[in-house]
């Protein structure tokens, strides 16, 4: 299976925010999946990069060509497709996916985010959609979300759509619950 996860960028961030992500990125390789990222080498990206390529996996990194600068990407991918814009990298980040993972993260990751939520919800997509909430970094957004739906601004519905755990063999669990066929099969299946 195909992993796409989302995350942050920054090196400012603290080791319990890295060190957990880096033992999901190993247990993505472990079950035998290939990660797909945006090919950072920093952060929470690169610490799902570096977790998976410690046990062997497979790495696809999407990056924007105007991103190749020295040290902005894991050199260790095992495949790196470059796109003009960062719009063309989240459509091939979401086609060559089974799954999405969103581990903490800012603006980017948000948006990569709602953007796979809603088009969920829209049924243009079946995958299934988990967010890592390592320490708690997620509970904010949780309890908008919620809100959102005691408000009816959105339905209870929506917010079932993804799966929120602070455990990363119960988020890969529930990913691999969701998935009966790869990507490229429901692609093909959608163009008929």
């Amino acid at each position: 299976m195909n992993i796409c996860l989302y995350g942050a960028s920054s090196n400012a961030i603290a080791k319990s925010y890295i060190n957990p992500t880096e033992e999901l990125g190993a247990k993505i390789a472990e079950r035998g999946h290939t990660l797909v990222y945006g090919a950072g080498a920093a952060g929470l990206m690169g610490a799902a990069a570096r977790g998976v390529y410690s046990r062997g996996g497979k790495i696809i990194g999407v990056v924007p060509s105007f991103l190749q600068v020295d040290g902005i990407l894991f050199k260790n991918c095992t495949e790196l497709i470059y796109t003009e814009t960062m719009r063309e990298r989240k459509e091939i980040m979401e086609q060559k996916s089974d799954a999405f993972i969103m581990t903490p993260g800012g603006v980017g990751t948000f948006d990569e985010f709602f953007e796979i939520l809603t088009l969920k919800q829209l049924g243009r997509h079946s995958k299934p959609i988990a967010v890592f909430n390592i320490n708690g970094y997620y509970d904010c957004l949780i309890a908008q979300l919620n809100n959102a739906v005691h408000k009816q601004f959105m339905t209870q519905e929506t917010l079932n759509l993804c799966l929120f755990t602070d455990r990363a063999d119960k988020l890969l669990n529930y990913l691999e619950a969701g998935v009966s066929e790869p990507a490229e099969a429901r692609i093909f299946k959608n163009l008929e």
